[in-house]
C-alpha cells in the first residue's frame, strides 16, 4: 500500500482516496455537516457559523478573489466601464480595485492629464458608472488613495508643508586646528525636480574616530558632538576645529523630497506625495477627495457597492532621509532624550548611514528614531486614514511595509491588511502581517498575487495557483490578482492596454486577465475555487501554535523564525509573528494557558534575539514586564539563547538596562517559563511546557497547514508546498497520516473539494479524544481541505483497498483500479472482506480531433478575430509541433471517442497528464464540473455509458506564441510555450462493492 503508482504508471492509488468519489456522492453526504450557520460572507467578522453546503459551493462575492483594475487615468467610457464590471462579475469575481496606472505608455504627453487626469469630472463619470454597475452586479469596487503610488495629491506641491519631506545633510572634513569660513556645507544629494524650499535646521562638528568605523561608515566620537548652530549668520558659518584628529562639519536641511506619484504625470498639476508622518498630510489626502472626488453621487454609491480604500506599499524614496517637520519634538516626547547629538549616525545618502559612534549607541538611537517614525506613521497615518474611510462607508486596506517600521503593528489597525507575491520572499513575510490581523480582531488578510516581471501574457492560472498555495497556510485569505486593464489607451497595440507591459520597451510586469486572454473562458472555474478556499480561510478564527515575538515588526524581509520555520513547519507546527505593541491590545489575555484565547489562542510565545540586529538579547523593559503578567497568568514562554547581558533595544536610561535584567531573572524562576541554549533544545523545552501543535504529521513533510474554528467545526487548509519559492529541491508528492485537533469529541472529518464544491465524508480514519487521522496524499502545489463537524457517518480505520468511501443509503464501499479481495478494518477491530471483480485494462487515448479557435488582432487594438484549425492526431503534441498552431494562441477542443463495450465499465478516473493551461471536459455532452488545474485527474464514472462514448478536452492558452510574431519588437524574444493537451491521456477503470456491516 506504500507504492505511489500502478504498474502502468497512472493516478496514485492512494491519492484516488483523497480525490473523492462518484461525483453524485456529493449533493446526498453534503447534508452530514451541520446546516444553518450563517455563510460566512454574511457573518459578522469571527463569528462565522459552520459552512452551509450550498454556500461553499457558491460562495458570495464578498469572499471571491478581486483585480486589480488598471484605467490609463481618466482614458475611460462610462460604457465600457460597466461593460467590464460585467466581465468581471460573469466570471465569478467579487469585485476590483480602481487604480490609475499607465506604466505601459512611455510617451505621457498624450495622456492629457488636463481633461482625462486622475481627479478630473471624467474620472469621476467613470468612478460613478463602476459603483453604479457593481451596485446592480452585487460586487463592490475598491478605490485607490492616489494615482499609482505612494499616496498623493495635485492639490500639493513639492514645497507644501503637507508634502512628502527629507532630511539631507551635509559635509565638510576639517584637519585639527583648520578654519571653516564660509557657506553651511551644502547638501550631498541635490533636491529633486520641484524642489525649491529648504530650511536649515542644524549644524554640527564632530571628530572622526576611526575606531568606530565600519565597512561602510566613518566613525565618529560621541563624546565630540558639537551643536554650532548659533554661530550661523546669513546662511555662512566660522568655526575652527580643535587640535589633533580630523573633524566633520555636518549641516541638515529640511526640504521636500519632491517624489511624485509612479508613472505620472496623472493630474495637471502634476501630484505631490503626501507627508505620511504627519496629520497634515494625511488631512491633504481627506481634504482632496472630500472637495475632488466626492461628489453626491458617488457619496450615495459607495454606501452600496463600496468595498475599502486601498493604499500600495509605502515606497518613499529618497536619497536622503525620511522626515517629518515634528519629528525632533516627537522624538524626544517619546524616547526621553534629545535627537539632536545623534543625528550624525541617522542621516542617510542614497539609502545608506554614513557615520556611526560605537555600536551599542548607534544601533539603539536608529532603533529609537524608526520606531518614533512608525509611532507617527501608525497615528496620523494609518489610524485617521481607517477613522475617516470608516465615515464615508468604506474599509481600509494597505500594505503596510517599505520602510523600517512595525508593519506588524499597522496590521492590527487595518481593516484589511495585505501582502504580496512578488515582493514577500517567503511565507512568514504572511504570518507577520497575520498575527497583527488576529491579535487585533481582524478577520482578512489580502495578497497582490501574481505580479510576475517578464510575466505579461505568458502567465499561467497554473503558475498562480502554484505561488499562492502555500501562502493560503500562513493565513492569507483574500487574493487580488494583477491584474485586469482597461479595454483601450491612446497608441496601444492588440490585444488592448495593458497597465504593466510594455515595460522599458520590454515584456512587463505580470497579466493583463480578462476576455482578451483565451483563458477566461474557463476564469469561473478558477475564481470558484479561490472563493471557496477564501470563505474557508475566512470562516471563524484562525489558531495558531506559537507566537513568535519580533523587537521589529518588519516584514517583507524574508527573515523567519528560527527553529519554528526551519524545523516546526515541517512536524506540523503553525507560528505568527507578534510585536511589543501587540502584547499591549485588549485581546492580549491569558485564559486556560492561550493568549487570546477567542482569537488565535497562541499557546506558547517563543522569544528569541533580534533577528534584525545580529540576534542580539534585546527587548523592552515594559514588555518583559508583560510577558511576566501573562506568564503568571499561565501563558508558557519560551527564551532561545543567553539573555544575562540582555539590553533594551533603543538607547537605555539611567538603570534600564540593568531593571531589564531584573525582570528577566524574575521571569525565567516562573514555573512555565524555559530558556534554552540553542534551538535544538527548542523541542525538548515545548514537550517539557506541555506545549504540542494542533496538527502533527507521521514523518517531516512539505504539507503545510492553517486552521479556523467556527461554531464548533474546524476547517483545515492542507497544501503540498514550499515556505518559500526559492528553496529546491522541488517539492515532491506526498501520502501519509497527519493528525488533526478537533473542537468537539463528536466531531467527524469531511472533505470540502474547493473545486467541485462538493462536500463528502471521509470514510477512513481514527479518533482519539481530541485527535482525529486520516491520510493525506497531494501532488506538489495541491491542495486540500478538511473539516471536522459533528455528525454520525459510518467509518473504516483501514482497509486495503485504494479508497473507502459512504454509498448512497448510507453504506461503506471499497473502491480499487485492481481486481481482487480487500479486507477493511471497522472501528472495533472487526475485518471485514469485500471483492472487486474483474475490470478492463486501462486505455490510453492517444488518436484526438483537435479544433481550435486562435486569436488574433482585429480592426482595433482592443478587437479579436478567431481563425479557426482542425488536425487530427495520432498522438498528443504540443501546439508548436503542429505546423497549423506553431504560432497559435487560443482555445481548443480535443474530441477522442472510445468504445466501452456492450457492457460498459463501473466507473473510470480520466488522467489527463500534463496540460497547457487551462482546461474543462465534457463526457457524452454532459460538462464535469471542474477539474483541478494542479492535479487533472477525473472522476468520469457517472458519466459513462455502454458502448461508444465521445470524451471532449477543452484547453486555453496564453497570448504568448501569438504576440511572438503579432508584436515582435516586444514579445518576439520570448520563447514558444508548449501549449495544449499534452498527456499522456488515460482512462483508468475501477470496481466497487459494497461492505457488509454484518
Amino acid at each position: 500500500m506504500n507504492d505511489d503508482r500502478d504498474e502502468q504508471g497512472g493516478v496514485s492509488r492512494r491519492h484516488v482516496l483523497q480525490i473523492g468519489t462518484a461525483a453524485g456522492a456529493g449533493a446526498v453526504l453534503a447534508s452530514a455537516l451541520p446546516l444553518g450557520g450563517p455563510a460566512v460572507a454574511d457573518a459578522a467578522p469571527g463569528q462565522a457559523g459552520p459552512l452551509a453546503a450550498d454556500g461553499f459551493a457558491r460562495p458570495a462575492a464578498a469572499v471571491r478573489p478581486r483585480f486589480r483594475w488598471w484605467w490609463p487615468d481618466a482614458h475611460v467610457t462610462p460604457a465600457e466601464i460597466r461593460r467590464e464590471i460585467d466581465q468581471i462579475a460573469d466570471a465569478g469575481f467579487g469585485g476590483a480595485e480602481i487604480v490609475a496606472l499607465h506604466h505601459s505608455i512611455r510617451d505621457k504627453s498624450i495622456l492629457d492629464p488636463e481633461n482625462h487626469g486622475w481627479g478630473t469630472p471624467a474620472w469621476n463619470a467613470g468612478v460613478e458608472a463602476a459603483l453604479d454597475q457593481a451596485r446592480k452586479r452585487g460586487i463592490t469596487v475598491d478605490l485607490t488613495i492616489g494615482p499609482a503610488w505612494p499616496a498623493a495629491v495635485p492639490s500639493l506641491t513639492p514645497d507644501s508643508p503637507a508634502a512628502v519631506q527629507e532630511l539631507a545633510y551635509g559635509s565638510v572634513t576639517l584637519a585639527g586646528g583648520a578654519t571653516h569660513d564660509g557657506p553651511v556645507p551644502e547638501p550631498v544629494a541635490a533636491p529633486e525636480h520641484g524642489v525649491t524650499r529648504r530650511d536649515l535646521l542644524a549644524v554640527h562638528a564632530v571628530r572622526i574616530d576611526t575606531a568606530n568605523s565600519t565597512r561602510k561608515e566613518t566613525g565618529l566620537a560621541r563624546d565630540s558632538f558639537q551643536d554650532l548652530t548659533a554661530r550661523v549668520s546669513d546662511g555662512r558659518i566660522q568655526w575652527t576645529a580643535p587640535e589633533g584628529g580630523e573633524w566633520v562639519l555636518l549641516s541638515y536641511w529640511r526640504r521636500g523630497s519632491g517624489q511624485r506619484p509612479e508613472s505620472g504625470p496623472h493630474s495637471a498639476p502634476d501630484c505631490a506625495v503626501v507627508d505620511h508622518f504627519s496629520r497634515a498630510g494625511t488631512d491633504a489626502v481627506i481634504d482632496f477627495w472630500e472637495k475632488r472626488l466626492l461628489t453626491p453621487r458617488i457619496r450615495r454609491l459607495i454606501r452600496q457597492a463600496g468595498g475599502a480604500l486601498f493604499e500600495d506599499s509605502i515606497e518613499l524614496e529618497t536619497r536622503a532621509l525620511n522626515w517629518t517637520p515634528d519629528l525632533p519634538a516627537e522624538f524626544e516626547k517619546r524616547r526621553g532624550y534629545s535627537l539632536w547629538p545623534y543625528l550624525p549616525v541617522i542621516v542617510r545618502n542614497k539609502e545608506a548611514t554614513v557615520f556611526s559612534y560605537e555600536s551599542g549607541v548607534t544601533a539603539g538611537v536608529r532603533h529609537d528614531f524608526w520606531l518614533t517614525v512608525s509611532d507617527l506613521f501608525n497615528e496620523h497615518h494609518f489610524t485617521r486614514l481607517a477613522e475617516w474611510a470608516h465615515s464615508i462607508g468604506l474599509k481600509f486596506r494597505a500594505q503596510p511595509y517599505g520602510l523600517e517600521t512595525d508593519a506588524i503593528q499597522t496590521a492590527a489597525i487595518l481593516d484589511i491588511p495585505e501582502g504580496e507575491s512578488l515582493g514577500f520572499r517567503n511565507l512568514d513575510d504572511y504570518r507577520a502581517l497575520a498575527g497583527g490581523r488576529d491579535m487585533g480582531g481582524r478577520t482578512v488578510l489580502s495578497c497582490e498575487a501574481g505580479a510576475y516581471q517578464g510575466g505579461a501574457y505568458n502567465t499561467t492560472w497554473e503558475k498562480l495557483l502554484r505561488t499562492m498555495g502555500g501562502a493560503y497556510a500562513a493565513g492569507l485569505n483574500m487574493t487580488v490578482l494583477h491584474g485586469f486593464s482597461y479595454a483601450t489607451a491612446p497608441g496601444v497595440k492588440w490585444p488592448g492596454f495593458a497597465g504593466f507591459t510594455p515595460y522599458g520597451g520590454a515584456i512587463g510586469y505580470s497579466e493583463s486577465w480578462g476576455p482578451r486572454q483565451p483563458t477566461w473562458r474557463h476564469a469561473g472555474d478558477v475564481s470558484a475555487y479561490l472563493g471557496r478556499v477564501h470563505q474557508v480561510m475566512q470562516a471563524g478564527t484562525m489558531r495558531a501554535d506559537v507566537a513568535v515575538f519580533r523587537q521589529k515588526g518588519y516584514t517583507k524581509t524574508g527573515i523567519g523564525a528560527g527553529w519554528f520555520t526551519a524545523n516546526g513547519i515541517p512536524q506540523g507546527w503553525t507560528h505568527q509573528f507578534v510585536s511589543a505593541p501587540i502584547l499591549e491590545l485588549p485581546g492580549a489575555t491569558v485564559s486556560g494557558g492561550r493568549l487570546n484565547p477567542r482569537g488565535p489562542a497562541y499557546k506558547v510565545i517563543f522569544i528569541e534575539g533580534d533577528r534584525f540586529s545580529g540576534n542580539a538579547r534585546t527587548l523592552p523593559l515594559g514588555t518583559a514586564r508583560r510577558l511576566l503578567e501573562l506568564t503568571r497568568a499561565g501563558l508558557p514562554l519560551l527564551f532561545t539563547g543567553d539573555w544575562s547581558a540582555a539590553t533594551v533595544p533603543g538607547v537605555a536610561g539611567e538603570g534600564e538596562n540593568e531593571r531589564l535584567r531584573a525582570v528577566l531573572a524574575e521571569l525565567f524562576a516562573q514555573p512555565k517559563v524555559r530558556n534554552v541554549a540553542t534551538d535544538a533544545e527548542v523541542p525538548g523545552a515545548l514537550a517539557a511546557l506541555g506545549v504540542r501543535p494542533d496538527v502533527s504529521y507521521a514523518t517531516t513533510s512539505t504539507l503545510l497547514n492553517a486552521r479556523r474554528v467556527a461554531g464548533g467545526v474546524d476547517y483545515y487548509y492542507l497544501c503540498n508546498g514550499k515556505h518559500a519559492e526559492t528553496v529546491k529541491p522541488p517539492v515532491a508528492a506526498i501520502d501519509h497520516e497527519i493528525t488533526l485537533t478537533r473542537a468537539g469529541r463528536n466531531a467527524v472529518p469531511y472533505r470540502l473539494d474547493p473545486w467541485t464544491g462538493a462536500i463528502e465524508p471521509i470514510a477512513v480514519y481514527t479518533a482519539d479524544g481530541d485527535k482525529v487521522t486520516v491520510r493525506i496524499a497531494l501532488q506538489p502545489s495541491e491542495s486540500a481541505v478538511i473539516a471536522l463537524a459533528p455528525g454520525r457517518t459510518p467509518r473504516a480505520i483501514a482497509s486495503e483497498a485504494e479508497a473507502v468511501r459512504v454509498a448512497d443509503g448510507g453504506r461503506l464501499a471499497i473502491r480499487d483500479t485492481r481486481p481482487g479481495t480487500y479486507t477493511t478494518t471497522l472501528p472495533g477491530g472487526r475485518k471485514v472482506a469485500a471483492t472487486i471483480g474483474e475490470l478492463p485494462a486501462a486505455l490510453a487515448l492517444t488518436s484526438w480531433r483537435l479544433r481550435v479557435e486562435s486569436f488574433g488582432p482585429g480592426a482595433t487594438p482592443a478587437e479579436t478575430v478567431t481563425t479557426r484549425h482542425e488536425v487530427t492526431l495520432d498522438a498528443l503534441v504540443p501546439w508548436p509541433q503542429i505546423p497549423e498552431l506553431a504560432d497559435a494562441s487560443g482555445v481548443g477542443v480535443y474530441t477522442a471517442s472510445v468504445d466501452l463495450g456492450e457492457d460498459g465499465w463501473p466507473g473510470a478516473y480520466l488522467e489527463l497528464g500534463e496540460v497547457f493551461d487551462t482546461c474543462r471536459v465534457t463526457v457524452n455532452g454532459r460538462r464535469l464540473p471542474a477539474v483541478d488545474q494542479i492535479n487533472p485527474v477525473v472522476d468520469v464514472g457517472p458519466y459513462l455509458r455502454r458502448g461508444a462514448n465521445t470524451i471532449e478536452v477543452e484547453v486555453a492558452t496564453t497570448l504568448n506564441n501569438r504576440l511572438r510574431v503579432s508584436d515582435p519588437a516586444v514579445y518576439g524574444n520570448a520563447a514558444r510555450q508548449n501549449y495544449g493537451l499534452i498527456g499522456p491521456v488515460r482512462l483508468v477503470p475501477y470496481g466497487e462493492a459494497l461492505i457488509k456491516a454484518g
